[in-house]
């Protein structure tokens, strides 16, 4: 390879990365700028200055005035003029986002909360799962079994609902201090935490449990020739390893999380699907909104795949997961 080539290869290999990954970057630093712009004008400034909660941050009218203008363009145009049609249909369907942009932020919120705490309880009952089925005595893996096994075998939204209706969880929660009053959730949003909580937990022990068979049973064996209990050994060797084989299985189960939040809409939660099916029912623009909530789900997805994306690029070790360039 001349010099020429090999100075101006990695100038090339830069430029497409910026051109492939600045504008996904962009467009989720945007989303998040927005959200969190969102929310503390509707959670802080509104109650500290009295701001009027859900005010669009830009007004309708332009978009409308930029569509009626390209599409009174495309009329005379014909069939030539359809995509400027589409555009012009685009801006209508950007003025109709505004105004239920703020909305939807709540329900951003809330099933971000869902999300978060179903996922990291979900991995605190996983791992002693995970550890039991790999290294429990025979009757305590017959029980992490029984137990993984129920849970993935029968449906998310059937065990939602033996909790909310046929259990007293309900009323348990509501008779708890604090809860529903003020920022914190209602006692269906609770009640969806613990069942997306168990049933992560079954989903996310197997995904452990692969990975910790994974690691090489000398690693065990020599954390115990230096002195290491058996116990230890798998906290201090064998779970650290483990873990980092596990995450793309993780991030696997964070996306699902985020979309299958969706199910507690049928116990009233209000998250995000739950808020989009409560403004269609009263403005009955099914199409607009169910597209609008669909790009901002995936803007979710795509923030929670980079993120992990991240975390497994640092944690990586020679040897031990994966390592990206």
């Amino acid at each position: 390879m001349s010099t020429a080539e090999s100075t101006t290869s990695p100038l090339r290999d830069r430029v497409g990365t910026v051109f492939t990954v600045r504008p996904l970057t962009i467009g989720l630093t945007l989303f998040w700028i927005w959200v969190l712009a969102r929310w503390t004008t509707d959670f802080v400034l509104a109650g500290v200055f009295g701001l009027d909660r859900g005010t669009p941050f830009l007004p309708a009218a332009p978009f409308l005035t930029a569509a009626d203008t390209v599409a009174s363009l495309a009329a005379p145009l014909g069939a030539a003029g359809a995509p400027l049609a589409w555009f012009a249909e685009t801006l209508r369907f950007a003025a109709d986002a505004t105004a239920y942009l703020p909305a939807l932020a709540h329900g951003i919120w809330t099933t971000v909360l869902l999300t978060v705490f179903s996922v990291c309880l979900g991995f605190a009952l996983a791992l002693p799962l995970s550890v039991v089925r790999v290294y429990g005595g025979r009757w305590a893996r017959w029980l992490a079994l029984s137990y993984t096994e129920l849970i993935r075998g029968t449906p998310l939204l059937a065990q939602l609902f033996v909790l909310y209706f046929a259990t007293s969880l309900t009323q348990v929660l509501r008779g708890v201090p604090g809860v529903g009053v003020g920022f914190i959730p209602a006692q269906a949003f609770w009640v969806a935490v613990i069942s997306f909580t168990l049933n992560s937990a079954a989903y996310q022990s197997e995904y452990l449990r692969a990975s910790l068979d994974s690691v090489d049973g000398g690693q065990l064996t020599a954390a115990r020739a230096i002195g290491l209990s058996k116990l230890e050994g798998i906290r201090y060797v064998v779970v650290p390893q483990g873990l980092r084989l596990a995450l793309p299985s993780w991030t696997n189960e964070l996306v699902y999380l985020i979309k299958y939040s969706s199910l507690a809409s049928f116990i009233t939660v209000q998250e995000l699907y739950g808020r989009t099916s409560t403004l269609a029912n009263e403005t009955y623009q099914y199409t607009e909104l169910f597209v609008l909530v669909a790009i901002l789900y995936l803007a979710l997805v795509v923030s929670a795949s980079a993120l992990m994306d991240r975390v497994e690029s640092h944690t990586a070790t020679a040897g031990v997961g994966h390592t990206r360039q």
